[in-house]
């Protein structure tokens, strides 16, 4: 990692333990740190999970699987929003 000489200590120590932490654990800051870099370069680059949830919506809309504007209305004010 050509960037671990600007790193501070505490994070060069952590990131070398996170090798050894679960794979779940791995995959959960590397989302914690893409929310950081977002907010700090104002871009959010989607994962492969993400890209894919989102063309399927898209495909469903397109194939008028979406619901109207009034069942959304509905179901915002069952959860207690608006």
């Amino acid at each position: 990692m050509r960037y671990i000489c600007s790193m501070n200590q505490d994070t060069k120590e952590i990131l070398q333990r996170v090798e050894t932490w679960p794979e779940e654990d791995q995959a959960e800051l590397v989302e914690v740190a893409r929310e950081i870099e977002a907010r700090r370069t104002g871009v959010y680059v989607l994962n492969a999970d993400e890209e894919a949830a989102i063309r399927e919506a898209l495909a469903e809309l397109n194939r008028g699987e979406g619901v109207s504007e009034e069942e959304m209305e509905a179901f915002w004010k069952r959860c207690g929003v608006k």
